[in-house]
């Protein structure tokens, strides 16, 4: 299962030895990666990153679910997050965009208090004992929610209510009077205009997250076959 993965902890070392030992984990077949970074929430409670790791090449931080709960975390007065990743201002991230729900971020908003830091990851893994043991032997305090799907629907919904509107608008205009006609005309090209703006957006976001889905595959497969291609060969 696709999870996003959140680990705070009091130092900064730990955080970054629990990086490793995320990636130790992936050698070892036992997660899979697929983005992470370490980072720091600062005494005015902007979060920066102190450094970042996609193991995919397809896989960047700036525009990539990870990325987005990284702008989340920096809070609503706007975040210093790592000018060099070119990270968004947290006040303008799409919560739905991180593809997890408000409650998951202030969660871990609360225990990542300033001066604290972070390891923040988008992992594949079966079960979670293995990530919860390592990470809570270096002293860290987990936070993991499963990847939704949930906005799509959402999404969805609030295109059909705003189709509804256009068609009520349209019967409207068949049967006003002509001094109407051009007031409900304008409120019609307005909210078609909006709609067509939605959709866009929405086709644009399924193509990113389909590249970055087409990604993972890729970055597994790869892995697999780096993994077949180490294994010790058999003899007959």
């Amino acid at each position: 299962m696709d999870r996003m993965l959140v680990v705070v902890f009091d130092s900064e070392s730990n955080a970054f030895e629990a990086k490793k030992a995320l990636q130790e984990l992936d050698r070892e077949d036992v997660i899979a990666v697929y983005d992470q970074a370490v980072v720091a929430r600062n005494a005015d409670g902007s979060a920066t990153v102190r450094e970042s790791d996609g193991p995919n090449p397809v896989m960047t931080v700036t525009g990539t679910t990870l990325g987005a709960l990284l702008g989340l975390l920096g809070g609503p007065v706007g975040a210093a997050l790592g000018a060099a990743a070119g990270l968004a201002v947290g006040a303008a991230v799409d919560v739905d965009k991180a593809r997890i729900s408000e409650d998951f971020v202030e969660d871990v908003r609360q225990k990542l208090t300033p001066e604290k830091f972070a390891l923040v990851a988008e992992i594949q893994e079966d079960t979670t004992i293995p990530v919860d043991l390592r990470m809570e032997a270096l002293g860290g305090t987990v936070f993991r929610r499963a990847l939704s799907e949930v906005k799509h629907k959402v999404h969805d919904e609030n295109v059909s209510a705003m189709r509804a509107d256009l068609a009520q608008m349209k019967a409207e205009h068949a049967a006003a009077h002509a001094d109407r006609k051009a007031k409900l005309q304008e409120k019609i090209n307005q909210l078609d205009s909006k709609i067509q703006a939605r959709l866009e957006k929405s086709k644009q976001r399924r193509q990113a997250e389909e590249a970055q889905a087409q990604g993972k595959v890729d970055f597994l497969k790869a892995r697999a076959a780096a993994m077949k291609a180490k294994a010790p060969q058999r003899h007959a």
